[in-house]
């Protein structure tokens, strides 16, 4: 049974340092992090004719806590705002937008259409407001609105149902999310999904969006496709076809929305679905992760980014084709990340304690951080002109700033994506980079609670550090549910 070394007791950079060598992995930390002139976090960079005026990117959160019919909230207006007082110059899309109802995550997803324009235009708004009152300008300030359609992961209309529509059949996954043979997208049911993109994209434009992201992501609908081997039409079968929904998304936004920037959120790597071993749970604990059964699956057919002999093992054969493809459509902004939240969420959300539809660490979260870091040194040296943002630095917690600047600074990557710790701490990079110092007691501990409580039907937040939420009688609940796992 794996033994977590809990990061918080590893408080100086030499014990991180030293604990990261046992691990047999790379995780440089930079030692000139305090910096009021020239910070690697603090330069600009030019994109579109634009300036972007730092290294920091807040990474896209659904809050769950929109309204049904996928409008804004109170809670929403604030979370855009904290976003804004975080001092990043990239927003990378705020939350996910559903380009069409049937396609949300939950009941209370944004949905960018018509109805919604001037509430998700008041979003912009409000956080470009944010940041005008806190770092006084906001023509360096670039914004994109992510697009999304949930696939396997639907639920339009109640939290606890599933909605599915797919890609392709997948043997670990069809059963828990209630996939069946009429679940399959037809070949027109996907034109005119390409069409809701289309139009999602020219609403973007027309509220104010600098570019918008083409989600293709965490086991979401367009990430499915690119591994949709075993399909046996124009969108399924070689990568070419499996890539054909995006390129043609791509397209004919570039063709019909000339002035929007276009980015691709990337899972760059998947691996077998997890879950977890029964042999290690106890005191009503989750067991520890493991890889589900699959020997009988080999060659596995269905992932994407990964060794289809030894499916555990990053393979980016694929990945990078993939981009050289996105790139010659005039995509120049990549948001690399990897897995899902619902059947890997140690991957893409390295965590000390699990949501409670998760598992117990079976491995040192570090080693996901590092695969993250290495992953997006690869594609970004493949590519030198393309402008990266890195994933996966919540973990690392006080260690945050100094990992961020390094990997700028050597040019691992163009950009430091920061998602969970923003929810209870916005400031965290500019505080450690411009102040010389962090507030400890809020930078995120990776409780999960912000994955927990979307789980069972609540707002996502954060719960425990986070004066808006502690207290409250969702908080409370969220204690609860966190007891019985």
């Amino acid at each position: 049974m794996h033994v977590l070394t809990k990061l918080s007791s590893l408080k100086t950079p030499e014990l991180f340092l030293k604990h990261v060598e046992s691990l047999g992995i790379d995780i440089p930390l930079d030692t000139h992090i305090h910096q009021l002139t020239d910070s690697p976090l603090m330069n600009s960079l030019r994109w579109n004719n634009r300036t972007i005026g730092n290294r920091i990117a807040v990474q896209p959160m659904e809050g769950w806590d929109g309204t049904t019919s996928g409008g804004i909230s109170e809670a929403m207006i604030r979370r855009w705002r904290r976003f804004g007082e975080s001092g990043a110059k990239l927003i990378w899309g705020g939350e996910a937008m559903a380009v069409r109802p049937d396609g949300r995550a939950n009941p209370n997803q944004l949905i960018l259409i018509e109805a919604n324009r001037e509430g998700i235009g008041q979003l912009l708004a409000a956080l470009r407001q944010s940041h005008r009152e806190h770092w006084g300008k906001t023509d360096d300030l670039v914004i994109g609105c992510q697009l999304t359609h949930s696939g396997r992961f639907c639920r339009p209309n109640d939290h606890h149902r599933w909605e599915p529509r797919v890609a392709h059949r997948h043997p670990l996954l069809d059963s828990k999310f209630g996939v069946t043979e009429s679940c399959l997208l037809t070949e027109q049911e996907i034109l005119g999904l390409i069409d809701d993109y289309v139009r999602a994209a020219k609403l973007a434009h027309a509220i104010g969006a600098d570019f918008v992201d083409i989600k293709c992501c965490h086991g979401y609908l367009l990430h499915e496709f690119l591994s949709a081997r075993t399909r046996q039409d124009a969108f399924g079968g070689s990568l070419e076809n499996r890539a054909r929904i995006v390129l043609e998304i791509i397209q004919r936004i570039r063709k019909e929305v000339p002035g929007l920037g276009i980015g691709v959120r990337l899972s760059a790597y998947d691996s077998i679905p997890h879950e977890p071993n029964p042999e290690t749970a106890n005191d009503s604990k989750l067991g520890q992760g493991r890889p589900r059964a699959h020997d009988h699956l080999i060659p596995y057919q269905w992932g994407f980014g990964m060794n289809i002999q030894r499916p555990t093992e990053v393979d980016l054969t694929e990945p990078l084709q993939f981009i050289q493809w996105i790139r010659g459509e005039g995509v120049d902004l990549l948001n690399v990340t990897a897995g899902s939240p619902y059947y890997t969420p140690h991957m893409l959300r390295p965590a000390a304690f699990p949501p409670s539809d998760g598992y117990q660490p079976h491995e040192d979260p570090l080693l996901s951080v590092a695969k993250h870091f290495h992953v997006t040194k690869q594609i970004k040296q493949e590519n030198p002109g393309l402008l990266v943002v890195g994933s996966g630095y919540s973990y690392m917690q006080e260690h945050l700033a100094a990992s961020a600047v390094h990997n700028v600074r050597v040019g691992w990557t163009d950009f430091v994506g920061i998602g969970r710790t923003v929810l209870s701490y916005p400031q965290v990079l500019t505080d450690a980079v411009l102040q010389g110092t962090s507030q400890r007691k809020l930078i995120c501990r990776t409780f999960s609670d912000c994955t927990t409580a979307p789980r069972n039907g609540l707002p996502s937040g954060c719960y425990p550090l986070d004066d808006y939420y502690k207290g409250t009688e969702t908080a409370e609940a969220v204690k609860r549910i966190k007891s019985t796992f």
